[in-house]
């Protein structure tokens, strides 16, 4: 699970912890065969045209970048429970329901990719727009977003717990 409070942490689930530094320990140790295939793509001639030498740069890129990325979120980690929320946020599994249809309710995690590997539930994140919409409501909230579309939406918050309540 992951939830990021107000100090910048990040709450994790020992599970997606582990999951992650074990990425990273990956990431870490192929840094030496990406190295390696970039200056085996440099012999290979004039690097204005050589696809293979950009590609292998590209790709040791998005790796650096990778790498960074799970540091610094490893570094702020906190593992265990994420603190009980008495409004939505990060980490929390909400039960609403679209005002055009009452009867039909939808549950979905609120939280980062990162966590979408370890449920079997559907995860939006906090920056999409439902999730800006419903972040800091409560059970009973009506909030209206604009979807993707331009069509305004409005959903109703039915429940919402701690991720692995």
């Amino acid at each position: 699970m992951s939830t990021t409070d107000r100090e910048g942490a990040t709450w994790l689930s020992q599970d997606a912890y582990d999951r992650l530094q074990a990425e990273l320990d990956e990431l870490i140790a192929a840094r030496p065969a990406v190295a390696a295939e970039i200056n085996e793509r440099r012999e290979e001639g004039d690097l204005r045209e050589n696809g293979g030498y950009h590609a292998a740069r590209e790709e040791q890129g998005k790796q650096e970048a990778r790498i960074r990325y799970l540091q610094e979120l490893l570094r702020r980690a906190q593992v265990g429970e994420a603190p009980k929320a008495d409004a939505i946020a990060p980490g929390t599994v909400v039960t609403i329901y679209f005002d055009d249809d009452k009867d039909d309710t939808e549950t979905f995690l609120l939280g980062s990719r990162e966590i979408a590997a370890t449920t079997d539930r559907t995860v939006y994140s906090p920056e999409s727009a439902l999730g800006q919409a419903i972040l800091g409501t409560r059970s009973g909230q009506t909030v209206t977003y604009t979807a993707p579309s331009g069509a305004d939406i409005k959903v109703t918050v039915v429940s919402f717990e701690p991720f692995g309540s």
